[in-house]
């Protein structure tokens, strides 16, 4: 047996141990997260040097009294952080940017994220931590195929990043066999050429990020592109409504969107029934304000705090991610005890403030943005917030589409009260996608005062 179908089979069998929660009442899914956060806890305190520090006078606390992790805080402290010893932030850096195929230490799955926030972050998944972190990968997949009667793996294409240490590149290498065919592109291809591979392929399922997917549709309905899709699968940027319509229009299918992450991935995915449910299995998922304190059902967040149950090697007790969920009091007819969560608004990053005439502060939400942008006849869009000017770059639109955008997004500042930089609307050919091939809808460049450090 080979060592690709060796791992997949030991995938599938993780998977299916996982999924066994999606039967579980609420009250024992809740005794298992109690019992698997002192695990955790005691397994931190044993091992790492950092956790011992972290939560001194803390050890018996219940989890919402525990200090939050920033990604900063895990960088600053990488080595004190990690149970192994063995393990050095500089060894691991020099790892990733020799591309080495094998594993660190001979032992660790190593990846790291593309830094869009800032600093960027570095994860280590000894094998146990990786087979059940890409069989969770792979939950989503199966409560897709549970609507749909195949007697076959669907012929699939993967678009996403490229890059070696980039999670989509190694989970899709992982799942990869001869018994599932699937064809995996960088999302940075330009998209004529994603065109001509996808049709010489003919996938029945495509994974990617929204911002690919929309001028994927957009091709399908210009006749260029001509592929069979029975499924589609987003994750890593806001799926917004435009997008669900056009796939709608292109493929007559609805889009299922995961929400996940390195640190813990998928944190939430659509069932059947189009809710959206956090994997809570894996890890306690905390929604909070900005002081940490959990919002109540129906408001937005500001902060994620994850805490993972299976990550031993680099323990991650409520790590922040800096996104806004929207968490929801409905019970869904699928019966998982799984939570609901009714909007992901996009990150903290997102929210773009605008000097008002007097020189404080407006914040604009990025839904203003999408209630104006995603109506443009336009293949694609991306916002660019500068020191001095707001740039937007709309792929395939007119120029006339371009004057009425400008006007529309300074008619919307001046509502708010804020007082409009110069707005420069460009028509391109493409969007410029980063290292881990996403192009996030609003970006912001403007110099920010760097964040005090922190004692601990």
């Amino acid at each position: 047996m080979s060592s690709s179908l060796w791992t997949l089979l030991r995938v599938l069998r993780e998977r299916s141990v996982q999924e066994r929660s999606c039967r579980w009442s609420r009250a024992r899914l809740a005794a298992h997260q109690a019992e698997a956060f002192e695990a955790l806890r005691r397994e931190a305190l044993r091992a790492s040097p950092f956790y011992r520090a972290f939560h001194r006078g803390l050890e018996r606390a219940p989890i919402g009294e525990l200090p939050i992790l920033t990604k900063a805080r895990m960088m600053e402290r990488f080595d004190e952080l990690v149970t192994d010893r063995r393990i050095r932030l500089a060894d691991v850096e020099a790892y990733l940017r020799s591309g080495a195929a094998d594993l660190y230490l001979d032992r660790y799955v190593v990846l790291a994220t593309s830094g869009s926030t800032g600093r960027r972050g570095v994860f280590v998944f000894d094998e146990r931590e990786w087979i059940r972190a890409v069989a969770a990968i792979a939950r989503p997949i199966q409560w897709a195929a549970a609507s749909r009667a195949r007697r076959r793996p669907p012929r699939a294409a993967l678009v996403a990043a490229g890059a070696s240490w980039h999670y989509s590149a190694r989970v899709g290498a992982a799942l990869a066999n001869r018994l599932a065919p699937a064809l995996r592109l960088d999302a940075a291809t330009p998209i004529p050429e994603l065109v001509r591979r996808l049709n010489e392929w003919q996938p029945e399922a495509v994974a990617t990020y929204p911002s690919v997917l929309r001028q994927l549709a957009a091709e399908q309905l210009a006749g260029r592109l001509v592929i069979p899709l029975a499924h589609v699968a987003t994750s890593a940027e806001v799926l917004t409504r435009e997008v669900r319509a056009i796939v709608r229009r292109a493929w007559t299918i609805e889009v299922q969107d995961t929400y996940g992450a390195t640190k813990y991935a998928p944190i939430a995915s659509e069932c059947p029934h189009g809710r959206k449910h956090l994997f809570e299995n894996g890890a306690i998922v905390e929604i909070v304000d900005d002081a940490g304190r959990p919002v109540a059902d129906g408001q937005a967040g500001t902060r994620v705090l994850l805490t993972v149950f299976a990550r031993r090697t680099q323990p991650l007790i409520r790590y922040e991610l800096s996104d806004m969920l929207r968490p929801s009091a409905e019970v869904c007819p699928c019966g998982r005890p799984f939570r609901v969560i009714s909007a992901i608004d996009g990150r903290e990053e997102d929210i773009l403030e605008f000097p008002d005439p007097s020189g404080r502060q407006v914040a604009v939400h990025p839904n203003g943005f999408h209630d104006i942008l995603e109506k443009v006849a336009a293949e694609a869009w991306q916002i660019e917030h500068l020191q001095s000017a707001l740039v937007v770059r709309l792929v395939g639109a007119s120029s006339s589409a371009a004057a009425a955008v400008a006007a529309d997004i300074r008619r919307l500042l001046l509502t708010l009260g804020a007082d409009p930089p110069p707005i420069e609307v460009r028509i391109e050919a493409r969007l410029e996608r980063g290292a881990s091939g996403k192009a996030p809808l609003i970006v912001s460049r403007r110099a920010v005062a760097p964040a005090a450090a922190s004692a601990g």
